[in-house]
């Protein structure tokens, strides 16, 4: 037997060795998939694959480096490196920097543009259009192009099906500018990612099957995630061979809003006939009780593959439901929970213990009552190192030397420092651009423009231009100097490093944002020294446009703190403790999910969360909360009854019986009508 499966259990052994044809594996939460995962790649390689025709493709950086690191530990790291991993973005950008001319006026030196790029697009394309400034919310309109885009539908589809004189045919036209813009500026977005790279494959039979030629094996991790273009693109490259190995859960489907359908792997079988399922129920993460009580929740769902987790690990505690007067009770009640554990327990650190809530404004109260009991929380989803104003700042002055027609970071940087060019002269300058139909450097590197402007504001160009091109130069052959040298030595002469007190008028906050920049600068040379010095300034922004929220830079890494989290931000994560917290009706499930018809996806969000558990599961929700300027009555969830009948209730052990949904709730609406009276003053 091969070593690199001797230590897999049997349902894991069969997935790791099924090599031909298309396989759907089932991984419930906690089942080993990335064990299983890299496992097959390692064994497929033993069995005589070329690691070059391989391709394993999953959605965050995080997961990828992971399965990277776990092959490297299997197999001769000169033969992992061969293996293609990494998220479908990088993937799709690795097929646009040598195929994008065939999709429109692009080149292969794009740039990716990020959420602030696009607000700043859409602002400007509704502006162009006439729409009053508060006419059309930036947020709704890239909403409705992302999901225009998820549709698979280009601005004439949109325009098309959009009824006349409506709010819809002005997004639609809004739509068509932006995509316009985006073009012009050699620039596309995440969703062009995918959907340019679909439109080649499918207008360019030639170049699908150079594609398939070189990856004839096929390995999607979490394909409940994955949307309709992602899915397509697989669909193609997989071919007539589809030699396409899926692993997935449709109980932890929870992305919907992001374009994520769980049809893709219901309907597995129906798309790729002949598919092998393989079931993975063994978990390797939480005791029994915990696992009962996620197969109860997550059993209510009616479209679903039928799963059981079952654990090894033992009986466990078993989970507990607390009703709590008020939100800051159930801080006070969850912060006293984990020092008692704790007291109980000497080695245990606050790391170990996590709430996690449904929305975000929850967070509020435990925050609070952290700091005052002098505990310091780790908030997963805070601002994140590399969205720093800074750091896009330095980011956007590197853009301009790999790509000229970046209309969007030519104006983000050009008032950064202030350099004489005020309002005036940009817009003379975007005017010029107009006239001229080309890019706004391009402009400024023609002295007929720099005419129009003032002579203050025409030197300020002609130094800004000289130095971009000096650099350009450089960063195109560096002899050797490392590129974040150059880098640095260019956002100084730039007047960028220099200039931050002319930005930031308080020293310590201008040397605050400096020492960032640094950071960001430190941050590309560790990339550079990873790829051995093969890297360019264009490699380097590649990867950098391309982290995820699985990337972030944490400040709080050095410390041990208590871990606050959406559930959403949670899922891959796990932990001794955990504490669900606000299991309200109309907080979890949400109420803009219930008047959606998104009940059974809110119910795996709740599943997704019980199995975050390893050893201990509480749960609260909490009588009455306070919102605006008074206490609200609170209805308990609907969930809560789906609880199997052992979850312990301290605080009303006898009230939860078995019984209906529907009966269950009113049941709780009779018992607390008592339980609030004399809250009704309050």
């Amino acid at each position: 037997m091969s070593s690199v499966i001797e230590s897999l259990n049997p349902e894991q052994k069969d997935a790791a060795t099924t090599i031909d044809g298309p396989l759907l594996v089932l991984a419930g939460a906690g089942t080993g998939k990335t064990r299983v995962i890299t496992c097959r790649i390692a064994y497929m390689i033993e069995q005589g694959i070329p690691p070059s025709s391989i391709l394993g493709v999953t959605f965050t950086n995080k997961a990828a480096k992971e399965m990277r690191e776990r092959l490297n530990s299997l197999i001769d790291p000169r033969l992992a490196a061969k293996v293609t991993l990494g998220t479908f973005h990088s993937f799709c950008v690795r097929v646009l920097r040598k195929e994008i001319h065939l999709a429109g006026h692009y080149n292969s030196s794009f740039s990716i543009a990020d959420d602030s790029d696009q607000s700043s697009l859409i602002r400007q394309a509704a502006a162009e259009l006439g729409f009053a400034k508060d006419e059309l919310a930036t947020p709704e309109i890239l909403g409705y192009i992302s999901r225009m885009k998820n549709r698979l539908k280009f601005p004439e589809d949109a325009l098309n099906d959009a009824p006349d004189y409506s709010r819809e045919e002005d997004m639609a036209k809004v739509y068509e500018r932006y995509q316009k813009m985006l073009e012009l500026q050699n620039t596309l977005d995440f969703d062009d990612i995918l959907l340019l790279t679909l439109k080649i494959f499918e207008e360019h039979p030639e170049t699908l099957e150079k594609w398939q030629n070189i990856y004839h094996y096929l390995l999607i991790d979490e394909y409940q995630d994955t949307n309709t273009a992602q899915f397509l693109i697989i669909q193609k490259l997989a071919g007539e061979k589809m030699n396409l190995c899926v692993v997935g859960d449709d109980d932890q489907s929870i992305y919907s809003w992001r374009g994520a359908e769980v049809a893709n792997i219901l309907e597995f079988p129906r798309y790729f006939p002949g598919a092998k399922e393989i079931k993975l129920e063994q978990n390797y993460r939480s005791t029994n009780a915990i696992l009962r009580a996620a197969n109860a929740v997550i059993g209510q769902n009616g479209t679903r593959y039928d799963k059981n987790l079952w654990s090894a690990k033992g009986e466990g505690e078993s989970v507990k439901v607390f009703a709590v007067e008020n939100g800051d009770e159930e801080a006070k009640f969850i912060v006293d929970t984990i020092e008692n554990i704790r007291a109980m327990n000497p080695d245990m650190n606050y790391s170990d213990f996590a709430v996690l809530y449904r929305s975000n404004h929850l967070s509020r109260s435990f925050e609070l009552e952290m700091k005052r009991r002098g505990i310091r929380p780790k908030i997963i989803g805070g601002q994140e190192f590399l969205q720093r104003k800074e750091v896009k700042d330095a980011a956007s002055y590197l853009k301009l030397i790999v790509n000229p027609r970046d209309d969007q970071s030519v104006l983000r940087v050009l008032p950064v420092p202030p350099r004489g060019l005020g309002d005036k002269a940009v817009l003379t300058l975007r005017e010029m651009q107009k006239q001229e139909k080309s890019s706004i450097l391009a402009c400024m590197e023609k002295e007929e423009c720099r005419k129009h402007l003032s002579s203050l504001a025409a030197s300020s160009v002609r130094n800004f231009i000289s130095v971009i091109n000096k650099y350009r130069e450089l960063f195109a052959d560096p002899q050797g100097t490392p590129i974040a040298i150059i880098a640095r030595e260019y956002l100084v002469e730039i007047g960028y490093l220099n200039g931050m007190q002319k930005i930031y008028k308080d020293m310590k906050e201008a040397e605050k944002r400096q020492e960032n920049v640094f950071e960001f600068l430190t941050f590309m040379g560790l990339y550079e020294r990873k790829l051995e010095g093969k890297c360019t300034l264009n490699d380097f922004l590649e990867s950098y446009s391309l982290l995820d929220d699985s990337d972030r830079t944490d400040d709080s890494d050095d410390y041990d703190g208590t871990i606050l989290s959406t559930v959403h931000a949670s899922k891959g994560l796990e932990f001794p403790v955990v504490f669900l917290v606000g299991l309200e009706h109309n907080t979890f499930p949400h109420e803009r999910a219930l008047s959606e018809g998104g009940l059974e996806e809110e119910r795996r969000l709740f599943y997704v969360a019980i199995t975050r558990a390893q050893q201990q599961l509480f749960i609260t929700f909490a009588k009455k909360r306070f919102k605006f300027h008074e206490y609200v009555r609170e209805r308990p969830s609907a969930f809560l009854a789906e609880l199997p009948e052992e979850t312990e209730h301290p605080d009303y052990t006898d009230f939860l019986k078995p019984m209906a949904a529907q009966d269950i709730e009113d049941a709780f609406i009779d018992y607390f009508d008592s339980q609030l009276n004399e809250y009704d003053d309050d």
